[in-house]
């Protein structure tokens, strides 16, 4: 969209809102799910709890892109000097660190009664640049291997068991290589950091691109594995031959894989594994511009929205997300039964040792180049 465009979209959401009414405005990028979240569930629950407050929730979009926009926003507001339309935002992580950089949020979650439940490492460092006090985790999606228990009785637990299992069994693993998914794309840049040297390198740099050339044997290897496993068309190609009997394993998103069980999409009794050293998932973040006006209601919106029960009820309950805060501080909120789906087979102590982030950046591309020129060729 044209940025005149946004910029006037913008405004003439904000100019509806009663001029007698205390107005907090909410810009999210992400799918439409997100508006709907904060739209629907938290703003009325936070205007419950602070009346006289109206709670307006703009989307800039899915992807990257969203966040994008909203950084593009907050810089142009920067730059005049003004003060800024939003006074939450919520955002992906390569835009999280440009935007600390630049100085356009406020260090604020220290300041947040939630701040401190928070233990994983991406809360301070968002693929490389640190974010340590900018930010707080909405929720933490993650990528696994899903399988079919009654095809694979003993499912590998980590990457290399996996490459011999699929050794032994052609054409029962599948995964979308790194087109039309980013299930494929998390396996791979998982296999780099297993097979390909310092995978603390990747996730907190520095960028070296002389790096590239240390991964000639994994991505060799990975195009041997590729011989005997199935390239399926996506993220919902892999469950849907999951579902099918088509393939007995592949990775996925967990929060789609299960969304699938509810629907009856998938066998009931259908697993997840998260192998070692681990696979990539990511968080959204919620963030504070530095130029919002209204620094004190942002601050409670976020601990409202990271408390253990919103966190239950809103992140676990109704996305199948992970939570943002450590997981331990949200299970005497859930049901057994809701806290069973999502961890009995990845448990709080799985997901802290293998749920890994992506790559920096400028390794991340260079995964993929290199996967494109030595692999898929």
């Amino acid at each position: 969209m044209h940025k005149s465009l946004l910029a006037a979209g913008f405004t003439a959401i904000l100019l509806t809102n009663p001029a007698s009414a205390q107005t907090l405005n909410v810009a999210t990028a992400g799918d439409q799910n997100m508006v709907d979240y904060i739209k629907d569930y938290l703003g009325p629950m936070f205007e419950k709890s602070h009346p006289g407050v109206k709670v307006v929730a703009v989307g800039t979009g899915p992807g990257d892109g969203g966040s994008q926009k909203i950084f593009e926003k907050l810089d142009a507001q920067k730059k005049a000097g003004a003060n800024s339309d939003f006074d939450v935002v919520v955002i992906h992580q390569k835009a999280a660190g440009t935007m600390v950089k630049d100085e356009l949020l406020k260090k604020y979650r220290d300041t947040l009664p939630t701040g401190k439940l928070v233990t994983r490492d991406t809360a301070n460092n968002s693929l490389g640049a640190d974010v340590s006090g900018y930010v707080m985790p909405m929720f933490h999606s993650q990528t696994a291997i899903a399988y079919n228990p009654d095809l694979v009785k003993a499912p590998p637990n980590s990457y290399a068991e996996l490459s011999e299992w699929v050794k032994k069994n052609p054409k029962q693993f599948g995964y979308n290589g790194i087109k039309g998914g980013m299930s494929g794309v998390a396996f791979v840049t998982g296999w780099v950091s297993a097979f390909g040297g310092d995978a603390a390198k990747l996730e907190t740099g520095p960028y070296d691109a002389a790096t590239k050339a240390t991964w000639d044997k994994a991505m060799s290897d990975l195009k041997e594995f590729n011989k005997n496993v199935v390239i399926t068309p996506g993220n919902a190609g892999t469950l849907d031959m999951l579902n099918r009997g088509e393939i007995a394993m592949g990775p996925v998103w967990v929060d789609m894989f299960y969304t699938w069980k509810a629907e009856g999409k998938l066998p009931p009794n259908t697993r997840l594994k998260l192998v070692s050293p681990g696979m990539p998932g990511q968080p959204m973040y919620y963030a504070v511009p530095a130029k919002t006006g209204q620094e004190k209601l942002a601050a409670e919106f976020i601990a409202l929205a990271t408390s253990p029960e919103v966190q239950a009820e809103g992140i676990v309950k109704r996305f199948n997300w992970y939570p943002g805060i450590d997981a331990k501080n949200v299970q005497p909120k859930l049901e057994k039964a809701d806290w069973d789906k999502l961890f009995v087979d990845i448990t709080p102590e799985a997901l802290a040792a293998n749920g890994k982030p992506f790559p920096i950046g400028p390794y991340f591309n260079d995964i993929l180049e290199t996967y494109e020129k030595k692999v898929a060729n």
